[in-house]
């Protein structure tokens, strides 16, 4: 079983997507901003890829470059930050069991399958 945390409006994660498709029916989609993450769920995603919060986070995002950019959190700030925008964490992200990897490129996923 395959989870994806995707945002259909973006290209990236509807690759990341399509790509998973192709390898797997056995997939759940989670568009999460409309199905908000919480605290505690993004921690956990943050463990399974092995990540900071801040390597997770879409620099690019006009909400990013108005109230965030130069400024310093800690780590549990920008959870916090992340769960209130979602649209800064970046996307897709795929899990399976205790792995998690960012599905850009979408030959990331191919962990998975070796």
């Amino acid at each position: 079983m395959f989870t994806i945390y995707h945002n259909p409006r973006c290209k990236k994660s509807r690759a990341g997507l399509q790509y998973l498709q192709s390898k797997t029916d056995d997939i759940e989609v989670v568009q999460y901003l409309k199905t908000p993450i919480t605290e505690a769920v993004l921690k956990d995603l943050l463990m399974k890829l092995n990540k900071k919060p801040h390597d997770m986070i879409r620099t690019q995002e006009a909400v990013y470059k108005q109230q965030f950019k130069g400024k310093n959190f800690n780590d549990d700030e920008w959870v916090k930050i992340m769960v209130e925008n979602p649209k800064l964490i970046k996307r897709p992200i795929v899990v399976s069991g205790n792995k998690a990897v960012w599905g850009d490129p979408p030959e990331e996923i191919d962990i998975f399958f070796k």
